[in-house]
This record gives C-alpha cells, sequence and structure tokens, in this order.
C-alpha cells in the first residue's frame, strides 16, 4: 500500500508531526512525505492512502492572509520564531481547493473512484478545541468533498504557547501513524 503525508507548516511543528505519523506509517506501508508546495496530481494519482495536515490559524485551516501574518510574527520575534523551510506557496486549503501556483488538481477529484483512504491532522494551541479551533475538521471535509474515504476522526497535536510541540507529541503522532496505517490496512481493497 502506497501512503502520501501531505503538510503545510508555518514554524516547522506541524512539519515535526508530519515526519513523525510518516515514520509509524512506514513499519507497514511505502510512505512518501512532501510538503503541500510539492503534492504533484501523479503523486496523489499514485496513493492509496492520503495522509494530510496543516496548522489551525485562527480557529481553522490557514488562509493566504493568516499564513502572511504568520510570516510577518515570525520576521518580529528577533529568531524566536522560525520559519519551516517549505512555508512559501500555497497551504493546504489553496491546495485542496485547486488554487494556487499548482494549478489545479484535477487528480483530486477521481480519488473516491480509486478508493483512496484519508485522514486529516493537526497542529493547533493547547487547550479546549471549543476555544482552539481544528483545521483537520476543515481539512477533512475537502478531502471527503474530492470523494476521498475518510476512516478515521480528525487528529489534532498540541503545541505550546512557546510555538513549539509539547512534550510527548512526537510519540503520540508516530503512535497514531501506526494505527492509522493498521487500520488502512484492513480497510484497504485495491481496485481491480
Amino acid at each position: 500500500m502506497r501512503a502520501l503525508v501531505v503538510y503545510e507548516s508555518m514554524y516547522g511543528n506541524t512539519h515535526a508531526v508530519a515526519v513523525s505519523i510518516a515514520a509509524g506509517l512506514s513499519t507497514r506501508h511505502d510512505v512518501t512525505l512532501v510538503p503541500v508546495t510539492r503534492a504533484t496530481p501523479e503523486l496523489v494519482a499514485a496513493t492509496d492512502l492520503l495522509v494530510v495536515g496543516g496548522p489551525t490559524h485562527l480557529h481553522r485551516m490557514s488562509t493566504a492572509a493568516s499564513r502572511r501574518w504568520a510570516a510577518d510574527a515570525a520576521r518580529k520575534q528577533g529568531g524566536r520564531l522560525t520559519m519551516d523551510p517549505d512555508a512559501d506557496g500555497p497551504g493546504v486549503r489553496g491546495w485542496l481547493e485547486g488554487a494556487g501556483s499548482l494549478g489545479s488538481l484535477g487528480s483530486l477529484g477521481s480519488l473516491g473512484g480509486q478508493n483512496t483512504l484519508a485522514v486529516a491532522f493537526d497542529a493547533r494551541l493547547s487547550g479546549v478545541p471549543l476555544f482552539t479551533g481544528r483545521a483537520s475538521r476543515g481539512i477533512s471535509r475537502l478531502l471527503a468533498s474530492h470523494g476521498c474515504r475518510m476512516f478515521a476522526a480528525p487528529e489534532s497535536f498540541l503545541v505550546s504557547k512557546k510555538d513549539t510541540l509539547r512534550d510527548g507529541e512526537a510519540a503520540r503522532a508516530r503512535a497514531w501513524g501506526a494505527m492509522i496505517g493498521a487500520a488502512a490496512s484492513d480497510l484497504y481493497a485495491p481496485v481491480s
């Protein structure tokens, strides 16, 4: 089974979570890990399991404006915040909606016909989801709108107020990756 982990990250937390998820998945699957800026239609079309995640901005998926604000905040923090090397370009929302420099991702529209399994994750501030929001819910809805078979609830990984992953979150992401990998194996039925 081929798994593709696609992530958007501004300060590196979602990137770190994606790396851990990919490590958990790799115990059972052939895994490709890419930032959203490199998630081509060809990679998506060759996938059986799509895992997509991004940061939570203003209680939801990032927007072009919230990504600019995050970049501005990093410049103003005097080095406390560091931009992820792949932070430029469209975010997950733009990618799933077919906007941005990648152009229309027409292959996403046919995922349901390919029986592609999918799950969503996010990185968000630690706290009650009602107050912090969860980008993974929006990601999950957009994946489902492309015909993906959502087989697990969206998952959140927690970031401290110092903009670092909370202790234990990387290990939890790895375990979650292994768990969704096992569940996907049980559900996977290749298209003939």
